[in-house]
């Protein structure tokens, strides 16, 4: 099973936030709409999920351990949480293969609020990747914000490099996450309790990864079976030649992070550096226009091949 912010047990890196959330709750003061905002892959959304934990399982067999930041897998909440069934839970993101959130998600939870909660228990609507919301969503989403039906928590996770209106950042209490860089890589090796990371080509290895953007690629390795020790060129040629970006929806958002740190290495190796920095560019406008418009990157991916790859 992929480790996913929803089915992740463990909470790192964020104890005194949660502890934070939780008295609040205890106090009935908790804000009923908040923003998690941070780069992406700290750890925003597994917060909010160890948070939502907490409040469904209060009454419930295993209930979440406070003290080591822990959820119990056989806990009913979250098993249902994890299967997005649970009777007052629901979740709002944008599919793998859209970069959008769908307006049709926003008038669904419109409606799932406005219904009774189950068994007379608090409701929470989780919003993963809140700047996928276009504009027409984000209008929907401010008229429930802005007079919601009582017990319900709104928690809205949002990559701060990316904007959302401030209408929307006005009605809601935001909390901003920050890892450095050592933090980072502590976390990275507990949630991976084997080598991976150790053995990981320094091709992939940077100051700026993420936990998420590790986990991320962990996943991606172990479903396509690669090998960590796999070097950049290896790999881009393994995912052109077994079209490996028709079939994974990993690389429809990271396709082109590979291409960057694929230029960033050679640059170094290249005397043409105007030349270097031309194809550079050309190649990752050619990938965001086909992002942008929905366009098949096969022949973009084959030109990328036949002129810098193997050229």
């Amino acid at each position: 099973m992929n480790l996913t912010s929803s089915n992740n047990i463990n909470l790192y890196g964020y104890n005194k936030y949660l502890l934070n959330l939780i008295e609040l709750f205890k106090k009935d003061s908790l804000p009923k709409k908040i923003i998690f905002s941070g780069n992406s892959g700290i750890g925003k959304c597994t917060l909010a999920y160890h948070l939502i934990n907490y409040i469904f399982s209060i009454n419930e067999k295993n209930k979440y351990n406070v003290e080591k930041n822990y959820i119990f897998n056989d806990n009913h909440s979250y098993n249902l949480v994890t299967k997005n069934t649970h009777p007052n839970f629901f979740l709002i993101t944008n599919d793998d293969d859209k970069m959008n959130i769908q307006v049709s998600k926003v008038r669904e939870m419109i409606e799932f609020s406005n219904k009774s909660s189950f068994n007379g228990e608090c409701k929470i609507i989780l919003i993963d990747n809140l700047e996928y919301l276009n504009t027409k969503s984000v209008n929907s989403l401010l008229k429930i914000i802005e007079e919601p039906n009582t017990n319900i928590y709104f928690f809205l996770i949002h990559n701060s490099k990316q904007p959302i209106l401030e209408t929307l950042k006005s009605r809601c209490i935001k909390y901003n996450l920050f890892l450095n860089y050592n933090e980072s890589l502590s976390i990275i090796n507990k949630l991976l309790k084997n080598d991976f990371y150790q053995n990981l080509n320094e091709d992939f290895k940077n100051y700026y990864n993420s936990p998420g953007d590790i986990i991320k690629l962990f996943n991606f390795f172990q479903n396509n079976e690669i090998d960590e020790k796999i070097t950049i060129e290896e790999l881009l040629n393994l995912i052109i030649n077994k079209f490996l970006y028709k079939k994974d929806t990993y690389l429809k958002t990271n396709i082109s992070l590979f291409i960057e740190i694929y230029f960033k290495k050679k640059i170094n190796y290249l005397t043409s550096k105007d030349k270097i920095y031309y194809f550079y560019k050309y190649f990752l406008l050619k990938i965001s226009e086909c992002n942008e418009y929905n366009l098949d990157l096969e022949s973009v991916l084959i030109e990328f091949k036949g002129k810098i790859l193997n050229g």
